[in-house]
């Protein structure tokens, strides 16, 4: 299968799209307000190191909630079956950052993809050590280069955080949380604002498209059935409410964020990721998705 091919069409399929973008970018976050949404980007790396990449593919844009993905593997290596003790696996049906859910099953998460939950775990991981610093350095040794925070994006996180510091407290209060708050969002704000390419995050992905082996060194970054629940995670859980739609439609596990990017797996085939920053209703890419359909359609690849 030519993936180039296939990559440059969805390109020039999309690209006039962008003159009449219907989603808007990530307001809220001052520091994502100011990124153009006229820019797509489309990147794939295969299980056999096959590479292919069109449009804004090379571009780095803040990774926001698809860091969680990455944070839930160091929880998960660090703590096993026990990373699952104040956390659940289930759908939320609910807004990412619901007070009104996290208060009804007190203090307890639904799962690692909602902020409540990725603070969680990013709980986790202070109890372990320096959480941002071994994140970063597992991102770097994925893509094999060195991967950065953008520290005025973590700023704008921080500045007007305050719905994720009211589900931190409220889960300190359940007794959720091991460590002092200020700490947990410090590092919770600073994994969103990681800035990475589309081509680097369809690297950093590929160990879930190869039962969890190390997509450049081959050596384990998580056991096979330990990435199969990962990825039936990204599937039931990676994308908001929307999870539903994107399983009916795109049929792979996918994980998005509101940075715009949209990273999928097909297991056993390739890692991949999209980015585009005007978001749907659901906090989606709205281009991104675009971009999916259209290579499930081209490609035939899905789970189903």
């Amino acid at each position: 299968m030519d993936f180039q091919a296939i990559l440059d069409e969805i390109d020039d399929e999309l690209r006039p799209r962008l003159d009449a973008v219907e989603g808007k970018v990530a307001s809220y976050i001052p520091a994502l307000a100011r990124v153009s949404p006229r820019q797509f980007g489309i990147a794939l790396r295969t299980c056999a190191g096959e590479t292919a990449a069109a449009g804004d593919a090379a571009v780095p844009f803040s990774i926001q909630s698809m860091s969680k993905v990455f944070s839930l593997t160091l929880a998960i290596r660090a703590l096993g079956e026990a990373m699952w003790d104040r956390i659940g696996r289930e759908p939320s049906g609910s807004p990412f950052n619901s007070l009104v859910q996290l208060e009804s099953e007190r203090g307890i998460p639904r799962n690692p993809f909602i902020n409540a939950g990725a603070i969680a775990v990013a709980d986790r991981l202070v109890s372990q050590g320096d959480a941002l610093a071994e994140l970063l350095a597992l991102l770097g040794r994925l893509c094999g280069e060195p991967i950065h925070v953008d520290a005025e994006v973590a700023q704008s996180e921080a500045d007007t955080g305050f719905r994720n510091t009211a589900l931190a407290n409220f889960m300190k209060g359940f007794g959720t949380l091991d460590n002092d708050v200020a700490e947990v969002l410090d590092v919770y704000f600073h994994q969103c604002a990681i800035a990475m390419s589309c081509e680097q995050v369809a690297s950093a992905a590929g160990y879930l498209c190869r039962d969890g082996r190390h997509p450049l060194a081959g050596t384990p970054v998580l056991s096979a059935a330990q990435t199969r629940r990962v990825n039936a995670l990204m599937l039931t859980c990676g994308t908001y409410d929307a999870a539903g739609e994107f399983a009916f439609r795109i049929g792979l596990p996918c994980k998005s964020g509101v940075g715009g990017g949209i990273m999928a797996i097909v297991p056993d085939r390739l890692s991949l990721c999209v980015w585009s920053p005007a978001l749907d209703a659901t906090g989606n890419s709205w281009l991104g998705r675009q971009g999916l359909e259209l290579f499930v359609t081209k490609t035939g690849l899905s789970v189903f």
